[in-house]
């Protein structure tokens, strides 16, 4: 055999065993939480356009993505069409399941049997509506009261039409008698800005309200008494995934079962929203800044 062939066949000899290495190297490392997309993780998420569900939501997706190498796609949609994304498998996982009250029985019950729950991953919530402290009413029973009807032009300013929070004051209109008041429907943002603008005048102004949300934070707010029961008590925060997802994204569905924090955590990020920062940067400020809760959270994966 020449000199000149027998190079030849070391060096295709080399490039075998490189080529093989490499393929090593890839199954060894594909899935593993490396940071970057594998080709078949891709998740979808389904949230509400509340402020405190694109906090939580966003935290979600900046750990899947950053810590778990997942292409993640965000799906904004109203209440009713977030349950009905999990319950058919259009959507995986969303962790804006307001329970028991808020989307009980018109999202949750007719559809618990097509989805898994998670249970709770923030505990504490409320809803209710929601007045300046410093107004002279406490009870939803007060606004029976002519001269306070005028006084607020017999409106309360709501969010998104078909969210669990209007349908409970829709039924509270009906339950306190208040026929000359009604509900007016916005959204998320605009009814913060009609609570900012009246506080800022010191004017009367009831809304659509809960906690947690950065508005308490910002101003000096209280809910109103309840006496009837109609929004619930104190409620959590749910997370629902597809059926299937466990088994699909076993690292995912672990990583959501496992995920759980505070008002605190989740009022901190809507905070830095409302001061400015987009919400992929005030999801990563708080991802790197809460190292320790989100290694529990993907504690082994």
């Amino acid at each position: 055999m020449s000199l000149k062939k027998s190079v030849y066949l070391l060096l295709a000899a080399v490039m075998v065993f490189a080529f093989a290495l490499a393929g090593c190297s890839k199954g060894e490392n594909e899935g593993k939480n490396t940071g970057s997309p594998a080709k078949n993780k891709e998740i979808t998420l389904a949230y509400v356009a509340w402020d405190s569900e694109i906090a939580s939501t966003n935290v979600v997706r900046e750990v899947l993505e950053s810590k778990l190498g997942y292409k993640v796609k965000m799906m904004q949609v109203d209440a009713g069409p977030m349950y009905v994304g999990i319950a058919d498998g259009s959507a995986d996982a969303m962790v804006a399941a307001w329970l028991p009250s808020t989307h009980g029985d018109n999202y949750y019950e007719p559809n618990k049997n097509k989805f898994e729950d998670l249970g709770v991953n923030l505990d504490g919530t409320k809803v209710g509506l929601t007045v300046p402290a410093n107004m002279d009413i406490s009870s939803i029973e007060d606004l029976n009261n002519a001269e306070i009807g005028k006084s607020l032009n017999f409106t309360i300013t709501g969010i998104e039409p078909g969210a669990g929070i209007m349908m409970a004051t829709s039924k509270a209109i009906e339950e306190y008698g208040l026929k000359d008041w009604k509900l007016l429907e916005s959204s998320s943002a605009a009814m913060t800005k009609v609570l900012q603008d009246a506080y800022a005048k010191q004017e009367p102004v009831i809304v659509t309200g809960w906690t947690p949300h950065w508005m308490f934070a910002e101003m000096d707010l209280k809910y109103l008494e309840d006496p009837k029961g109609v929004f619930g008590g104190d409620e959590q925060i749910h997370t629902l995934v597809r059926l299937g997802l466990k088994d699909d994204h076993p690292d995912a569905y672990k990583f959501l079962d496992q995920f759980e924090w505070t008002p605190a955590d989740m009022e901190s990020v809507m905070v830095d929203i409302y001061g400015g920062m987009s919400e992929e940067e005030a999801s990563k400020k708080w991802v790197e800044n809460n190292a320790d809760k989100v290694n529990q959270w993907i504690d082994g994966i």
